[in-house]
């Protein structure tokens, strides 16, 4: 099956580059020192980074032919109905109903559509409920990647498939906030905890206690989304599955263009 939105060399480039910079993003507590790089300058210039590459990998798949008019449709519809669902349980243990769609979505449509759903659901999501603000780009950036694995996973179907979606669901919700404590968890700096950020700490140490930080503060809002996202995949995956795979033969993206040539009697 053709994926949504190809990934042509220069749009895998700029998903790249991307992950590079968020890599760097998430990691930097954990070998740079505060004020090594501009000290409060910094943090907003790589926000702005992060958005603009975001904007940069979408706007290159549409110079390039990635994705066509129906692809783009499908995504702004899945867009809003996941910045519709993520309301409904995000304040509550946990419980977040938005990554299930990504997973599945991802995996059928292809790493690439994986990848820019996961950046437009959750920005689409901020907007409507008032969370726009310096964690979204490791939201967006985060949620993204949750999709573009998705994509790459192993090749099956039947139960093994819906088992291995289900499984991937509940580790990429640990993933998810794993992550996004690192949005805000070098800016919680107090020496006297044994948990909290230590500048000029060695790497041994920071890694030390943010593992501390993230197991004691939020391993158990984590369990709520794994435990969301593999059952939701296991109850609705397999009725999902099979509708996004009849609309994607349906809407037979990039076709293929054979252009024939009139043959001699034709000619003649």
């Amino acid at each position: 099956m053709t994926p949504a939105v190809r990934v042509t060399k220069r749009s895998a480039f700029a998903v790249t580059a991307a992950s590079i910079v968020g890599v760097v993003a998430f990691g930097w507590p954990f070998v740079l020192a505060p004020g090594r790089l501009g000290g409060s300058v910094a943090p907003p210039l790589i926000f702005g980074l992060l958005l603009v590459l975001v904007l940069a990998i979408v706007f290159a798949e549409l110079a390039d032919g990635g994705i066509d008019a129906k692809a783009i449709a499908m995504l702004g519809v899945l867009s809003a109905f996941g910045a519709a669902l993520r309301p409904l349980g995000a304040g509550t243990a946990g419980l977040e109903m938005v990554f299930f769609v990504i997973v599945l979505a991802g995996r059928v449509f292809g790493p690439g559509f994986g990848f820019a759903l996961g950046c437009t659901t959750l920005f689409s999501s901020a907007l409507i409920t008032g969370g726009v603000g310096p964690w979204l780009p490791y939201q967006m950036f985060g949620a993204a990647w949750v999709g573009l694995f998705a994509g790459l996973l192993p090749h099956c179907r039947g139960r093994v498939e819906i088992w291995l979606l289900a499984a991937y669901g509940a580790l990429s919700g640990y993933f998810f906030g794993f992550l996004l404590n690192l949005s805000f968890w070098p800016f919680a700096v107090d020496r006297t905890s044994s948990i909290a950020y230590l500048p000029g700490a060695s790497f041994v140490e920071q890694w030390r206690r943010y593992l501390l930080f993230d197991t004691t503060t939020s391993l158990g809002w984590d369990t709520g989304r794994a435990v969301t996202n593999f059952v939701c995949i296991l109850l609705v995956g397999p009725a999902a599955l099979i509708t996004f795979r009849r609309a994607a033969r349906k809407a037979a993206f990039h076709p293929l263009v054979v252009l024939s040539t009139p043959s001699d009697a034709t000619a003649s």
